[in-house]
């Protein structure tokens, strides 16, 4: 199969587990923020905040190692594996073990002292997500995308059907039959921890259907390749953290930084994560992509076309990004009907953090020059300014512009690390892209989205038939443009 289609059909197939699996758990926002109050719902923002930075911490830049080193010759690559798995399972049992001795003294510093078990029981997620990353990557690094979708599709649907038993099922049986035992076992006061404790069953049930993955480990060869595994991977971690904090420190320090009461920027911090939610197709599909594209890149790597090929991924890539974002801020008024009324004074950042992670897209294809020329080092070096850049931009803007503050540093840094990158690259691992091309599908995009704020805001247009015609006429440009069949079989 032409490398450039099997890549695609991989993006698909992950895209099956991400997107589609995703979708139904975004089909859960709804729930949450019709039944919690906006402050309530702070709460599940800002934990889901912080796991976001211990993912990153906790895996170690691991899956990219393991990617690297499987593909040396000898001793390196069977021991790549084993090597990784065993540094997982020894840090993850330290963490955890740390969180439950400490339990309380962190559950007062974050302000839930009535609610320990909050952290207990996310300590517990974080570590089995982490445990799970090296299964995950080996299914990738052997193509098995169907079995990895089948894993992630059963693990989001074992937390659907667990929320909606602890969100509805439960609190209705407890209230039809009060003297049931169930109903004793059913505890309002935990309110939104049912969502935590659904998601750890989940990932209970996980790691279990991975087990298959963890067995015929060689230890013994693993042992001369942890020092150069971690070697590789640990810039790999500050370039993850880093981009967490682009990705999740917004949510993090809201609550800290807006300049209200306790409970008033906890109903703004569930504000702004419940519309987070709306951008969630461009990150959905950018992490499709990544899960496909970091094996590509490295499987393709060593072929003389390997550079033409990623300069086309890169221009495929954002003609699909623009249509993400025109379709979510086209047709913003049937995605707004996921969230609560409550929550919909944030819709004004949704196109702003729909561009902003598609220069993230932009900066994961882009990021192949460190990670072929193995400048880890100076990959990690991108995101920390970018990290930076984050944290300056949140302190200044947060007090003044609220989460509209935050939205505008995402768009600042994601676009920042693509074109430092972009620059970085051309040096040291010059790939031919189409940057006419890209660009022009970037301002064909926003053209579109300003036209349509002109015709239906200020004209008072149908939305509905701007936001149609608008569409269609960007899927015949691109179509006519780029993906014509001539041009498709020359790939």
């Amino acid at each position: 199969m032409n490398p450039l289609k099997k890549l695609a059909t991989q993006t698909a197939v992950y895209g099956l587990s991400s997107i589609v699996g995703r979708f139904l758990n975004y089909l859960l926002v709804p729930l949450y923020t019709y039944t919690f109050k906006a402050e309530a719902y702070g709460v599940v923002s800002e934990f889901y905040a912080y796991a976001g930075f211990f993912a990153v911490l906790l895996t170690f830049g691991l899956e990219t190692g393991y990617f690297r080193f499987r593909n040396r010759e000898g001793a390196q690559a069977a021991g790549a594996y084993p090597a990784a798995l065993g540094v997982l399972w020894l840090a993850n049992l330290m963490f955890v073990a740390v969180v439950v001795a400490f339990r309380q003294p962190l559950a007062e510093a974050l302000r839930y002292p009535d609610h320990a078990e909050y952290l207990v029981w996310f300590a517990l997620i974080l570590a089995l997500d982490a445990l799970s990353a090296l299964p995950f990557a080996r299914l990738r690094a052997e193509e098995r995308a169907w079995r990895f979708a089948g894993v992630k599709l059963t693990e989001i649907a074992a937390a659907i059907g667990l929320n909606l038993w602890f969100l509805l099922g439960w609190p209705w049986l407890a209230g039809a039959w009060p003297d049931s035992p169930l109903a004793a076992a059913y505890d309002p006061a935990l309110g939104v921890g049912y969502i935590f404790l659904a998601n750890l069953i989940a990932s209970v049930f996980k790691m279990l259907l991975l087990l298959p993955q963890l067995r015929g480990c060689d230890w013994r060869a693993g042992l001369p390749v942890i020092r150069p595994l971690l070697a590789y991977s640990l810039p790999m971690v500050v370039i993850g953290f880093a981009g967490v904090i682009n990705e999740m420190l917004d949510r993090a320090i809201l609550k800290y930084m807006l300049p209200y009461g306790p409970d008033e920027n906890l109903r703004i911090l569930g504000v702004y994560g419940a519309c987070y939610k709306l951008s969630i197709l461009m990150t959905l599909f950018v992490q499709a992509f990544r899960y496909a594209g970091e094996p590509f890149f490295f499987a393709y790597a060593g072929r003389a076309d390997a550079k033409k090929a990623y300069a086309l991924v890169l221009k495929y890539f954002v003609i699909l990004c623009v249509f993400i974002f025109l379709l979510v801020t086209l047709y913003l008024d049937a995605f707004k009907l996921f969230i609560g009324p409550e929550y919909r004074e944030g819709l004004d950042v949704v196109p702003i953090l729909l561009m902003a992670n598609l220069f993230l897209g932009v900066y994961v294809n882009l990021s192949v020059w460190y990670k072929l020329t193995d400048r880890t080092l100076m990959g990690a070096w991108v995101s920390l300014g970018a990290a930076v850049l984050t944290v300056g931009l949140n302190i200044w803007w947060i007090p003044t512009l609220g989460y509209r503050g935050s939205a505008w540093a995402h768009l600042a840094s994601y676009g920042g690390m693509a074109l430092v990158s972009y620059l970085l690259g051309r040096r040291y691992y010059p790939v031919p892209y189409p940057l006419a091309r890209i660009g022009a599908y970037l301002l064909f995009g926003l053209a579109l989205y300003g036209v349509d704020r002109e015709f239906v805001q200020n004209c008072g247009w149908n939305p509905w038939g701007v936001g149609s015609a608008l569409l269609g006429l960007y899927l015949a440009v691109s179509l006519v443009a780029d993906f014509r069949p001539s041009r498709l079989r020359a790939l």
